[in-house]
């Protein structure tokens, strides 16, 4: 930990990411992204190596600002050297932060039969299944998925979705404070894995009914009117902006990084999206950092 004393007070400005979790999750994908998003990225850079790593961003630090590891650690003693690296560099007040990726067992076994590659903790000379290697490696990261900033479910993604969550959280101006998403969502497709408060809002009018308005999204302004000129909705806005007025500071204060509210309707594509928008304009108006996502709103348009 000699390195860390040498890291001038500079480097503290460099956001650093560490992405890990369960293999075959997408940690590789996320890290892509990262690099998409102007991220300097390193995939499976070892634990010894973190703290120079740190010392390379204060140095170069103008092409440094943004960096971001992926860390693949399976072993109990090596997440007790992660985490005492981890500790040191943020006890030392670095933006570092970590993102744990994860996907369900299922999911993992049909990623893993498409590439016909063998699990890290079930080769295939060794007579141990598929599934038990993945729930094997899922205890052993448990410790740090529950230390992570940000867990994130990739099984109902794609790889475009993926990137449209990724980009939410990480396309900010700075590494601190609170950066808050809201995404819109039809309850058909299954709940967002990421969402922090969930609201239902299929009981408000729905514009599906409307044959002008069937083919038209939330986005619309007809559609808009539609949803928000009635009393219900008025009510529930009233509610909602003072949950949200209430609870977020709150969150920022307990140290929350990343906050997401689910807006679901039916299918996505009408109620959800006007409530969502109007959240978001709220919210935005509040000075809070924030992106607006609506995930099933292209899915609802297309035929069946």
């Amino acid at each position: 930990m000699a390195l860390l004393c040498e890291v001038g007070l500079e480097t503290k400005k460099v956001r650093i990411v560490t992405v890990s979790g369960l293999s075959g999750a997408g940690k590789s994908c996320v890290i892509r992204c990262l690099e998409d998003l102007g991220f300097y990225c390193v995939d499976n850079l070892p634990v010894p190596l973190m703290p120079p790593m740190v010392e390379l961003c204060n140095r170069f630090r103008h092409h440094f600002k943004q960096t971001a590891w992926g860390v693949d650690i399976r072993e109990a003693e090596f997440l007790d050297t992660f985490f005492a690296t981890y500790d040191t560099l943020r006890q030392e007040g670095y933006p570092i932060e970590l993102l744990f990726v994860e996907a369900r067992d299922e999911v993992i076994c049909q990623r893993f039969s498409e590439t016909r590659r063998p699990h890290p903790i079930a080769p295939l000379d060794q007579g141990v299944s598929l599934l038990d290697g993945i729930r094997r490696e899922r205890t052993q990261l448990e410790a740090m998925k529950q230390r992570s900033d940000w867990t994130i479910d990739t099984s109902d993604y794609t790889v475009h979705q993926l990137r449209d969550i990724i980009a939410q959280h990480y396309t900010t101006s700075g590494g601190t404070g609170l950066l808050l998403s809201v995404v819109s969502f039809g309850y058909k497709y299954g709940i967002p894995p990421h969402v922090d408060m969930l609201f239902d809002v299929r009981f408000l009018d729905n514009p599906h009914a409307d044959p002008d308005l069937k083919p038209c999204t939330g986005q619309d302004p007809r559609v808009a009117a539609y949803v928000l000129n009635s009393p219900d909705a008025a009510a529930f806005l009233e509610h909602l902006y003072g949950l949200v007025d209430f609870t977020i500071p709150l969150h920022e204060k307990e140290g929350k990084r990343y906050l997401t509210v689910g807006i679901g309707c039916t299918g996505g594509q009408h109620r959800s999206v006007v409530i969502a928008e109007t959240l978001a304009s709220h919210l935005k108006e509040r000075g809070w950092p924030m992106r607006c996502n609506h995930r099933d709103i292209a899915r609802s348009l297309s035929p069946p």
